[in-house]
Protein backbone atom coordinates (compact mmCIF):
# COMPACT_ATOMS: atom_id res chain seq x y z
CA UNK A 1 0.00 0.00 0.00
CA UNK A 2 1.73 3.59 -0.78
CA UNK A 3 1.71 6.30 1.79
CA UNK A 4 0.64 9.84 0.79
CA UNK A 5 3.55 12.10 0.71
CA UNK A 6 3.94 14.86 3.32
CA UNK A 7 3.08 18.44 2.38
CA UNK A 8 5.69 21.26 3.12
CA UNK A 9 3.42 22.26 6.27
CA UNK A 10 3.91 18.91 7.92
CA UNK A 11 7.46 18.88 7.42
CA UNK A 12 7.84 22.27 9.19
CA UNK A 13 5.58 21.38 11.77
CA UNK A 14 7.45 18.06 12.53
CA UNK A 15 11.20 20.36 12.46
CA UNK A 16 9.41 22.21 15.82
CA UNK A 17 8.41 19.31 17.51
CA UNK A 18 12.22 17.79 17.50
CA UNK A 19 13.65 21.19 18.48
CA UNK A 20 11.31 21.58 22.03
CA UNK A 21 14.22 19.46 24.03
CA UNK A 22 16.86 21.80 23.04
CA UNK A 23 15.22 25.05 23.58
CA UNK A 24 14.18 24.01 27.47
CA UNK A 25 17.78 22.58 28.05
CA UNK A 26 19.13 25.70 27.16
CA UNK A 27 16.14 27.61 29.24
CA UNK A 28 16.93 25.63 31.95
CA UNK A 29 21.25 26.40 31.51
CA UNK A 30 20.28 30.21 31.47
CA UNK A 31 18.18 30.19 34.91
CA UNK A 32 20.68 28.44 36.61
CA UNK A 33 23.46 30.92 35.66
CA UNK A 34 21.17 33.69 36.13
CA UNK A 35 19.82 33.11 39.73
CA UNK A 36 21.30 34.36 42.95
CA UNK A 37 21.67 32.16 46.10
CA UNK A 38 20.60 33.93 49.49
CA UNK A 39 23.42 32.68 51.70
CA UNK A 40 21.89 31.45 55.28
CA UNK A 41 23.25 33.42 57.96
CA UNK A 42 21.03 31.97 60.88
CA UNK A 43 22.88 28.31 60.81
CA UNK A 44 26.55 27.42 59.73
CA UNK A 45 26.51 25.10 56.65
CA UNK A 46 26.10 21.43 57.45
CA UNK A 47 28.62 18.77 57.66
CA UNK A 48 29.21 17.06 54.41
CA UNK A 49 32.47 14.36 55.07
CA UNK A 50 31.83 11.16 57.24
CA UNK A 51 34.46 12.55 60.23
CA UNK A 52 32.71 15.69 60.42
CA UNK A 53 29.70 16.47 63.24
CA UNK A 54 27.43 19.45 63.02
CA UNK A 55 26.35 21.22 66.07
CA UNK A 56 24.63 24.47 66.90
CA UNK A 57 24.83 26.79 69.53
CA UNK A 58 22.09 25.06 71.68
CA UNK A 59 23.22 21.80 71.54
CA UNK A 60 27.23 22.17 72.32
CA UNK A 61 25.46 24.05 75.63
CA UNK A 62 23.16 21.36 76.60
CA UNK A 63 25.60 18.52 75.68
CA UNK A 64 28.30 20.58 77.84
CA UNK A 65 31.11 19.69 75.59
CA UNK A 66 34.10 21.42 76.61
CA UNK A 67 36.90 22.19 73.95
CA UNK A 68 40.86 22.72 75.48
CA UNK A 69 44.32 22.45 73.60
CA UNK A 70 46.55 19.05 74.07
CA UNK A 71 49.44 19.58 76.45
CA UNK A 72 52.85 17.60 77.81
CA UNK A 73 52.10 16.08 81.25
CA UNK A 74 54.38 13.86 83.02
CA UNK A 75 53.57 10.63 83.17
CA UNK A 76 54.67 6.86 84.12
CA UNK A 77 54.32 3.86 82.64
CA UNK A 78 53.11 1.15 84.66
CA UNK A 79 54.63 -2.43 83.95
CA UNK A 80 52.52 -5.63 84.93
CA UNK A 81 54.25 -8.22 86.43
CA UNK A 82 53.54 -12.09 88.13
CA UNK A 83 55.19 -14.11 90.69
CA UNK A 84 54.96 -15.68 93.54
CA UNK A 85 55.78 -15.30 97.33
CA UNK A 86 58.85 -17.11 98.43
CA UNK A 87 60.86 -17.72 101.57
CA UNK A 88 63.61 -16.19 102.38
CA UNK A 89 67.00 -18.27 103.52
CA UNK A 90 66.94 -17.45 106.47
CA UNK A 91 63.08 -17.50 107.27
CA UNK A 92 62.86 -21.17 106.47
CA UNK A 93 64.49 -23.81 108.62
CA UNK A 94 64.41 -27.63 107.67
CA UNK A 95 64.79 -29.44 111.17
CA UNK A 96 66.92 -32.70 111.98
CA UNK A 97 68.99 -33.84 114.66
CA UNK A 98 72.57 -34.48 114.62
CA UNK A 99 72.34 -38.38 115.96
CA UNK A 100 69.87 -40.88 114.84
CA UNK A 101 67.08 -41.49 116.93
CA UNK A 102 63.47 -43.10 117.46
CA UNK A 103 60.56 -40.37 117.60
CA UNK A 104 59.23 -40.90 121.38
CA UNK A 105 56.63 -37.64 120.99
CA UNK A 106 55.78 -34.84 118.35
CA UNK A 107 52.33 -33.42 117.92
CA UNK A 108 52.78 -31.43 115.12
CA UNK A 109 50.64 -30.79 111.87
CA UNK A 110 50.89 -28.91 108.73
CA UNK A 111 50.02 -25.28 109.19
CA UNK A 112 50.42 -24.95 113.24
CA UNK A 113 51.72 -22.34 114.55
CA UNK A 114 55.20 -22.31 116.74
CA UNK A 115 57.30 -20.24 119.04
CA UNK A 116 60.82 -19.54 119.00
CA UNK A 117 62.45 -22.20 121.70
CA UNK A 118 59.00 -24.47 121.39
CA UNK A 119 59.62 -28.06 122.13
CA UNK A 120 58.50 -29.76 118.66
CA UNK A 121 59.55 -33.29 119.25
CA UNK A 122 60.94 -35.73 121.73
CA UNK A 123 63.56 -38.56 120.74
CA UNK A 124 65.18 -41.79 122.34
CA UNK A 125 67.55 -43.57 121.83
CA UNK A 126 71.19 -45.50 123.59
CA UNK A 127 73.69 -43.38 121.66
CA UNK A 128 72.33 -40.07 123.80
CA UNK A 129 73.02 -41.75 127.06
CA UNK A 130 76.67 -43.22 125.71
CA UNK A 131 77.46 -39.41 125.24
CA UNK A 132 76.22 -38.36 128.31
CA UNK A 133 78.02 -40.97 129.85
CA UNK A 134 81.45 -40.57 127.70
CA UNK A 135 81.16 -36.61 128.81
CA UNK A 136 80.69 -37.48 133.07
CA UNK A 137 83.44 -39.81 132.71
CA UNK A 138 85.79 -37.54 130.74
CA UNK A 139 85.59 -34.69 133.09
CA UNK A 140 86.20 -36.87 136.03
CA UNK A 141 89.44 -37.28 134.30
CA UNK A 142 89.80 -34.02 133.85
CA UNK A 143 89.71 -33.84 137.83
CA UNK A 144 93.07 -36.07 138.07
CA UNK A 145 94.56 -34.84 135.28
CA UNK A 146 94.19 -31.29 136.30
CA UNK A 147 95.30 -32.06 139.87
CA UNK A 148 98.32 -34.42 138.17
CA UNK A 149 99.74 -31.58 135.97
CA UNK A 150 99.54 -28.88 139.09
CA UNK A 151 101.35 -31.77 141.36
CA UNK A 152 104.78 -32.53 138.61
CA UNK A 153 104.37 -28.64 137.91
CA UNK A 154 105.51 -28.07 141.42
CA UNK A 155 108.11 -30.85 141.37
CA UNK A 156 109.70 -29.59 138.29
CA UNK A 157 110.42 -26.58 139.07
CA UNK A 158 112.49 -27.93 141.75
CA UNK A 159 113.90 -30.49 139.77
CA UNK A 160 112.44 -33.29 141.64
CA UNK A 161 110.72 -34.86 138.33
CA UNK A 162 112.26 -35.03 134.61
CA UNK A 163 111.30 -32.83 131.90
CA UNK A 164 109.45 -35.43 129.93
CA UNK A 165 107.84 -36.40 132.54
CA UNK A 166 106.51 -32.93 133.24
CA UNK A 167 105.65 -32.52 129.65
CA UNK A 168 103.93 -36.26 129.26
CA UNK A 169 102.08 -34.83 132.29
CA UNK A 170 100.88 -31.81 130.98
CA UNK A 171 99.97 -33.41 127.61
CA UNK A 172 97.47 -35.40 128.85
CA UNK A 173 95.93 -32.67 130.64
CA UNK A 174 95.69 -30.81 127.69
CA UNK A 175 94.13 -33.48 125.53
CA UNK A 176 91.49 -34.14 128.29
CA UNK A 177 90.55 -30.02 128.46
CA UNK A 178 90.45 -30.83 124.92
CA UNK A 179 88.09 -34.07 124.80
CA UNK A 180 85.83 -32.50 127.63
CA UNK A 181 85.08 -29.59 125.21
CA UNK A 182 84.27 -31.94 122.28
CA UNK A 183 81.83 -33.97 124.37
CA UNK A 184 80.09 -30.53 125.69
CA UNK A 185 79.65 -28.94 121.95
CA UNK A 186 78.21 -32.86 120.92
CA UNK A 187 75.70 -32.72 123.81
CA UNK A 188 74.83 -28.71 123.18
CA UNK A 189 73.73 -30.40 119.59
CA UNK A 190 71.30 -32.62 121.14
CA UNK A 191 69.60 -30.18 123.03
CA UNK A 192 71.54 -30.83 126.60
CA UNK A 193 73.56 -28.41 129.10
CA UNK A 194 75.99 -30.03 129.55
CA UNK A 195 76.76 -27.37 132.64
CA UNK A 196 74.09 -29.16 134.70
CA UNK A 197 74.40 -32.66 133.83
CA UNK A 198 75.53 -34.99 136.43
CA UNK A 199 75.63 -38.86 136.90
CA UNK A 200 72.20 -38.15 138.55
CA UNK A 201 70.38 -36.52 135.82
CA UNK A 202 71.41 -38.77 132.57
CA UNK A 203 68.49 -39.11 130.36
CA UNK A 204 67.82 -41.29 127.78
CA UNK A 205 65.70 -38.94 125.54
CA UNK A 206 66.41 -35.59 124.10
CA UNK A 207 63.80 -32.12 122.78
CA UNK A 208 64.19 -31.08 119.58
CA UNK A 209 63.55 -27.03 119.65
CA UNK A 210 61.71 -24.43 117.33
CA UNK A 211 64.86 -22.34 115.77
CA UNK A 212 62.04 -19.56 114.92
CA UNK A 213 59.04 -18.35 115.21
CA UNK A 214 56.59 -19.25 112.48
CA UNK A 215 54.18 -22.02 111.11
CA UNK A 216 55.09 -25.70 110.15
CA UNK A 217 55.14 -26.46 106.52
CA UNK A 218 56.13 -30.01 106.25
CA UNK A 219 56.06 -33.00 108.83
CA UNK A 220 57.77 -35.65 108.10
CA UNK A 221 57.95 -38.20 110.74
CA UNK A 222 55.07 -39.82 113.32
CA UNK A 223 55.67 -41.39 116.50
CA UNK A 224 58.36 -44.54 117.01
CA UNK A 225 59.69 -43.97 113.20
CA UNK A 226 63.36 -44.07 113.79
CA UNK A 227 65.08 -41.03 111.69
CA UNK A 228 68.95 -40.77 110.73
CA UNK A 229 71.38 -37.60 111.18
CA UNK A 230 70.45 -36.79 107.49
CA UNK A 231 67.18 -36.85 107.73
CA UNK A 232 64.47 -33.67 107.64
CA UNK A 233 61.96 -34.35 110.42
CA UNK A 234 59.69 -30.49 110.21
CA UNK A 235 59.90 -27.69 107.91
CA UNK A 236 59.27 -24.65 109.76
CA UNK A 237 58.67 -21.07 108.01
CA UNK A 238 58.73 -17.16 109.62
CA UNK A 239 56.09 -15.77 107.37
CA UNK A 240 57.64 -12.35 108.56
CA UNK A 241 60.59 -12.99 106.27
CA UNK A 242 59.22 -13.64 103.03
CA UNK A 243 60.06 -12.32 99.70
CA UNK A 244 58.61 -11.43 95.97
CA UNK A 245 60.28 -13.09 92.91
CA UNK A 246 58.65 -11.68 89.97
CA UNK A 247 59.33 -12.47 86.51
CA UNK A 248 60.14 -9.14 84.01
CA UNK A 249 61.06 -9.77 80.30
CA UNK A 250 64.21 -8.45 79.24
CA UNK A 251 62.83 -5.30 77.53
CA UNK A 252 61.17 -4.21 80.69
CA UNK A 253 64.10 -5.01 83.33
CA UNK A 254 66.38 -2.28 81.87
CA UNK A 255 63.89 0.15 82.79
CA UNK A 256 63.80 -1.21 86.67
CA UNK A 257 65.88 0.34 89.31
CA UNK A 258 66.77 -1.06 93.16
CA UNK A 259 64.73 0.82 95.29
CA UNK A 260 61.88 0.78 93.18
CA UNK A 261 58.58 0.50 95.03
CA UNK A 262 56.01 -1.82 93.47
CA UNK A 263 52.31 -2.41 93.96
CA UNK A 264 51.09 -6.41 94.19
CA UNK A 265 47.40 -8.06 94.89
CA UNK A 266 47.23 -11.98 95.73
CA UNK A 267 44.22 -13.87 94.24
CA UNK A 268 43.04 -14.71 98.09
CA UNK A 269 42.33 -10.81 98.34
CA UNK A 270 42.72 -9.15 94.57
CA UNK A 271 41.19 -5.67 95.92
CA UNK A 272 43.67 -5.69 98.47
CA UNK A 273 47.33 -3.65 98.19
CA UNK A 274 50.33 -4.35 99.28
CA UNK A 275 53.63 -2.61 98.51
CA UNK A 276 57.54 -3.73 97.82
CA UNK A 277 60.45 -2.79 97.30
CA UNK A 278 63.03 -3.92 94.77
CA UNK A 279 66.04 -5.29 95.95
CA UNK A 280 68.03 -7.36 93.94
CA UNK A 281 67.64 -7.52 89.87
CA UNK A 282 69.23 -11.24 88.19
CA UNK A 283 72.00 -9.95 86.19
CA UNK A 284 70.96 -12.72 83.90
CA UNK A 285 68.56 -13.42 81.14
CA UNK A 286 67.32 -16.95 80.62
CA UNK A 287 65.88 -18.53 77.61
CA UNK A 288 62.40 -17.05 77.87
CA UNK A 289 64.16 -13.93 77.99
CA UNK A 290 63.28 -12.93 81.11
CA UNK A 291 64.89 -12.18 84.42
CA UNK A 292 64.18 -12.34 87.98
CA UNK A 293 63.42 -9.48 90.55
CA UNK A 294 63.23 -10.11 93.96
CA UNK A 295 61.27 -7.81 96.37
CA UNK A 296 61.25 -7.25 99.94
CA UNK A 297 57.92 -6.89 101.72
CA UNK A 298 57.00 -3.78 103.18
CA UNK A 299 54.43 -4.72 105.45
CA UNK A 300 54.82 -8.52 106.87
CA UNK A 301 51.43 -10.27 105.95
CA UNK A 302 50.90 -13.20 108.41
CA UNK A 303 48.23 -14.70 105.53
CA UNK A 304 50.65 -15.43 103.02
CA UNK A 305 52.71 -18.29 102.46
CA UNK A 306 55.69 -19.40 100.10
CA UNK A 307 54.11 -20.60 96.72
CA UNK A 308 51.39 -17.52 96.53
CA UNK A 309 50.79 -16.17 93.12
CA UNK A 310 50.99 -12.41 92.73
CA UNK A 311 50.05 -9.44 90.25
CA UNK A 312 51.91 -6.88 90.43
CA UNK A 313 52.59 -3.29 88.70
CA UNK A 314 55.82 -1.28 88.71
CA UNK A 315 56.13 2.51 88.26
CA UNK A 316 58.68 3.19 85.83
CA UNK A 317 60.65 6.29 85.28
CA UNK A 318 58.61 9.79 84.28
CA UNK A 319 58.82 11.26 80.80
CA UNK A 320 56.89 14.11 78.96
CA UNK A 321 54.28 13.04 76.98
CA UNK A 322 51.40 14.61 75.05
CA UNK A 323 48.19 14.13 77.17
CA UNK A 324 44.37 14.59 77.06
CA UNK A 325 41.72 13.60 79.77
CA UNK A 326 40.70 10.31 79.65
CA UNK A 327 37.13 11.48 78.43
CA UNK A 328 38.83 12.99 75.65
CA UNK A 329 39.11 10.01 73.71
CA UNK A 330 36.45 7.16 72.35
CA UNK A 331 36.43 4.39 71.33
CA UNK A 332 34.31 3.34 68.26
CA UNK A 333 34.77 -0.76 67.12
CA UNK A 334 38.02 -1.19 68.30
CA UNK A 335 39.87 1.84 67.60
CA UNK A 336 40.10 4.95 69.55
CA UNK A 337 39.06 8.68 68.62
CA UNK A 338 39.33 12.64 69.65
CA UNK A 339 37.57 15.33 68.24
CA UNK A 340 39.06 18.85 67.17
CA UNK A 341 36.80 21.62 67.09
CA UNK A 342 36.76 23.23 63.80
CA UNK A 343 35.02 25.98 64.81
CA UNK A 344 31.55 27.19 63.86
CA UNK A 345 30.24 24.11 66.14
CA UNK A 346 31.96 21.87 64.06
CA UNK A 347 34.08 19.15 65.11
CA UNK A 348 36.61 16.42 62.74
CA UNK A 349 36.67 13.08 64.62
CA UNK A 350 40.61 11.92 64.45
CA UNK A 351 42.16 8.67 64.55
CA UNK A 352 44.68 8.47 67.33
CA UNK A 353 46.69 5.73 69.22
CA UNK A 354 46.53 5.76 72.59
CA UNK A 355 49.65 4.86 75.09
CA UNK A 356 50.19 5.31 78.97
CA UNK A 357 47.01 5.91 81.27
CA UNK A 358 48.06 7.64 84.80
CA UNK A 359 45.44 9.57 86.91
CA UNK A 360 42.95 9.98 84.39
CA UNK A 361 45.06 11.24 81.98
CA UNK A 362 46.01 9.18 78.57
CA UNK A 363 49.36 9.49 76.15
CA UNK A 364 48.13 10.13 72.76
CA UNK A 365 51.15 9.06 70.26
CA UNK A 366 49.74 9.63 67.32
CA UNK A 367 50.00 13.81 65.66
CA UNK A 368 47.23 15.76 66.96
CA UNK A 369 45.88 19.48 64.85
CA UNK A 370 46.86 22.86 66.11
CA UNK A 371 43.51 23.20 67.30
CA UNK A 372 41.25 22.91 70.79
CA UNK A 373 40.57 19.35 71.02
CA UNK A 374 37.07 18.17 72.95
CA UNK A 375 38.22 16.86 76.37
CA UNK A 376 34.90 16.71 77.90
CA UNK A 377 31.73 14.83 76.71
CA UNK A 378 33.05 13.86 73.43
CA UNK A 379 31.15 10.72 73.46
CA UNK A 380 27.93 12.83 72.66
CA UNK A 381 29.67 13.67 69.53
CA UNK A 382 30.09 10.38 68.87
CA UNK A 383 26.56 9.91 69.57
CA UNK A 384 25.36 12.65 67.11
CA UNK A 385 27.56 11.37 64.59
CA UNK A 386 26.61 7.76 64.65
CA UNK A 387 22.65 8.19 65.24
CA UNK A 388 23.12 10.78 61.97
CA UNK A 389 24.67 8.32 60.03
CA UNK A 390 21.94 6.21 60.56
CA UNK A 391 19.18 8.36 59.70
CA UNK A 392 20.93 9.09 56.92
Amino acid sequence: MLLPKRTKYQKYIMMQIKAIPYLMFLMLLTSCGSGTKTPNTSLPEPATESNLVQLNSAQVKSAGIISTKAEQKEMSSNLNVSGSVEPTPESISAISIPLGGYIKKTTLIPGMQVRKGQVLAILEDQAYILLQQDYLIAKNKLKFAEADYHRQKGLNSTKATSDKLFQQTENDYTHQKILLSSLAQQLRLIGLNPAVLNEQNISRSIPVYAPLDGYVTKVNVNTGKYVNATDVLFELVNPGKLRLNLSVLENDASNLKIGQKIVYTTNKNPKEKSTATIRLITPHIGYDRSTTVNCVLDDTDQNLIPGTYVNASIKTDLAKVMALPDDAIVKWENKFYVFSDEGNYQYRMIQIKPGLTNDGFTEVKSPLPAKKIVTKNAYALLMKMKNSSEEG
